[in-house]
């Protein structure tokens, strides 16, 4: 679970567009089921963003009929069928505009990391020995 005493998350449900530009990263290296994208954004994003079942469905109907993925039924072997999806050209080209937009944007990604790292891990880590102590978390002036 996320959020305090949780994974350090900063909220328990991403933003729709961060998990559709992983979906559509996951894709582009090879078509998969959904439940399969399940544990691949989970896995890639260390167990922070954990989606129901049918928030990625919705999700995944919402991008097909947006054009960005296409899907086929798949017979397996001993068991039901399943959806298969692929990224569409339209897709890769939302995913190459959206990732240049992101890369545009590290030098400000990496001031707030940085400003995080200065100001606050340390504040953290005395809070928590506070915690330990028993005297608190550090005031602030």
């Amino acid at each position: 679970m996320c959020g305090p005493g949780g994974c350090g998350c900063w909220h328990e449900y991403p933003e729709r567009g961060w998990i559709q530009f992983l979906i559509m990263r996951v894709l582009y290296e090879k078509p998969m089921h959904g439940y399969q994208l399940l544990e691949e954004i989970e896995s890639r994003s260390q167990g922070c963003h954990r989606l129901e079942p049918g928030s990625i469905y919705t999700l995944l109907r919402r991008m097909e009929e947006r054009g960005l993925l296409e899907s086929r039924w798949e017979k397996v072997r001993g068991g039901p069928r399943r959806r298969v999806y692929r990224l569409t050209g339209k897709g890769v080209e939302a995913l190459r505009s959206g990732l240049t937009s992101i890369v545009k944007r590290r030098k400000l990604f990496e001031d707030l990391v940085n400003f995080y790292r200065e100001k606050f891990e340390k504040q953290v880590g005395d809070e928590k020995a506070g915690e330990v102590s028993g005297e608190g978390p550090p005031r602030r002036s």
